[in-house]
């Protein structure tokens, strides 16, 4: 497994952007698939963005056009630029990840709070 971890959450107003950062341990980044996911009060975890090993990125409808995945392999960090963030977005965002198949390896969160 790898050791994840996360930051840049906090509070934001409506309209407004954050960056989330997630590190990842061991020499093995280049080799795994990131994705982030966010959970808010009450409701299951749901899937955010994944970036592949090549640089291809998914997002979920929620979030496609506003949010965007990136990864720097030399720096072992996946980042998540949030941007015109609703109120619907607030949750604790976590970073996971898989060399394939089921996501293995959690950070243990950062919250985002969007005010209206």
């Amino acid at each position: 497994q790898v050791q994840l971890v996360e930051s840049g959450g906090g509070l934001v107003q409506a309209g407004g952007s954050l960056r989330l950062s997630c590190v990842a341990s061991g020499r093995i980044f280049d080799s795994i698939i990131m994705g982030w996911f966010r959970q808010a009060p009450g409701k299951q975890r749901d899937f955010v963005a994944h970036i592949t090993r090549g640089g291809r990125t998914n997002y979920a409808d929620s979030v496609q056009g506003r949010f965007a995945i990136s990864r720097d392999n030399a720096k072992n960090t996946v980042y998540l630029q949030m941007n015109s963030l609703k109120p619907e977005d607030t949750a604790v965002y976590y970073c996971a990840a898989t060399r394939g198949g089921a996501y293995d390896s959690w950070g243990q969160g950062t919250q985002v709070t969007v005010s209206s």
